[in-house]
């Protein structure tokens, strides 16, 4: 039987000729990242292993992101602590304040994973670097530390379930729709420790943005790991990045999938995911009369330059609607100079939206957008769980960033259309 994309780069990393679903191995790592939360851990579990140094200082990122610049004191320390620890280790991709942005989209914007590689981060949505052909998953601290200490770690391969995209989106039809649509269609744990793979002519009408966005919410379904194949936008977004040396894997004609799905992107409707999870999917038009009181723009899932773009032409020339919050949060520090440069952030203002550093914040109740009891969110965000924004009794609704804009101008949840678009 033939192999999966997937295990096939496993295959490759533990030095195997073939591997199977469910058997256990051991593979090298390409990169191990942490953050300003999941890092401190690790860096305290190094230390118990009585193991000072990291295996190879150009093969870890550590990135302080989620509460950055530091919100109050016990940020603060779990800063101060990665920081000690990058020093020491001359951990040559540290990102602070100045330099960093949200891991997920600092990374491949950096360079750092191109395809074929082997990525374990402590942070759940590191599956998001399957957009471009890599194997990347994420695992707790206690991993990420015997990552940083051996380059190595264990896994168990997963079997994999296919959904073959095709036709072409509509207008306003963003990759957070196809992850809504498809999350709602197979639930939280349809996908539990599986390989996600997206095939299928529809894939080309797919940005790299929209790629990024579908594989960094594989885990809301419980997939181990969301995963594209390298076409010719994935290999030019990889020769724009980087200039690290990639491999090309391709799954067999005959690779085993538990399940397969057709998706027909050209049928697809603004989506949103209702409170408490993301599973919990309806079209715009079937959501009725939601009132809301913020929405959030940004996060590693929807805060890179397209979805700026999508959000500033519908909120171009409109107002946010008195009595709505809105909080747009550029996903890195180039992208927000390039939003800068291209007048979108003037966009925002002038529309009454406020313009945020990069960070996390919100996204996981940090900071720059915590909710009251009883209030509502529009937010581009990954989780939507309870109490996951703020107060236990606050609600999430996920979306894309046109349904999020448009949602800002009318005070309820809308798509673009109902204003025009």
């Amino acid at each position: 039987m033939g192999m999966t994309m997937t295990q096939k780069i496993l295959a490759a990393a533990a030095g195997l000729s073939e591997v199977k679903a469910g058997q256990l191995i051991e593979a090298d790592l390409n990169l191990v990242l942490g953050n300003d939360i999941t890092s401190p851990v690790a860096i305290h579990e190094m230390e118990k292993l009585n193991k000072k140094e990291v295996f190879d200082k150009d093969k870890i990122a550590l990135v302080l992101d989620h509460f950055v610049p530091n919100k109050d004191i016990k940020s603060a320390e779990h800063c101060k602590c990665v920081r000690e620890f990058a020093c020491k280790n001359e951990v040559t991709n540290f990102f602070d304040v100045g330099e960093m942005g949200i891991e997920h989209a600092l990374l491949p914007e950096k360079g750092l994973v191109v395809a074929g590689d082997v990525v374990i981060g402590a942070d759940s949505h590191t599956c998001t670097y399957g957009a471009l052909g890599a194997f990347s998953t994420g695992v707790g601290s206690t991993d990420m530390a015997a990552g940083m200490a051996t380059g190595k770690a264990w896994f168990k391969v997963p079997s994999a379930i296919k959904f073959e995209l095709t036709g072409r989106p509509k207008k306003w039809i963003s990759g957070k729709d196809v992850i809504l649509h498809i999350i709602g269609m197979i639930g939280v744990d349809g996908a539990l420790y599986k390989s996600m793979e997206f095939t299928g002519d529809g894939v080309a009408n797919l940005s790299m943005d929209d790629r990024f966005t579908i594989a960094n919410m594989a885990i809301e379904a419980g997939g181990k790991n969301g995963i594209f194949p390298v076409d010719r936008a994935a290999e030019q977004y990889m020769k724009e990045h980087s200039a690290r040396p990639y491999q090309i894997y391709e799954a067999d004609p005959d690779a085993e999938y538990d399940e397969t799905f057709v998706i027909d992107l050209s049928e697809l409707e603004p989506t949103v995911a209702f409170p408490h999870l993301p599973e919990n999917t309806k079209t715009v038009a079937e959501a009725g009369e939601v009132k809301i009181d913020q929405v959030v723009i940004g996060s590693c899932t929807n805060g890179r330059i397209e979805d700026m773009r999508v959000a500033a032409e519908i909120l171009k020339g409109r107002k946010v609607k008195k009595g709505v919050r809105c909080i747009v949060i550029p996903a890195t520090q180039k992208i927000y100079l390039q939003a800068m440069e291209e007048g979108l952030l003037k966009t925002f203002i002038e529309a009454g939206a406020v313009v945020s550093t990069p960070t996390c914040g919100p996204c996981l109740g940090g900071y720059m957008g915590i909710l009251a009891a009883g209030e509502r969110c529009v937010s581009t965000t990954n989780r939507n769980f309870v109490g996951r924004m703020g107060h236990v009794d606050s609600e999430v609704y996920l979306a894309s960033p046109a349904v999020a804009a448009a949602s800002a101008v009318t005070g309820k949840i809308s798509e673009p259309s109902e204003i025009g678009c």
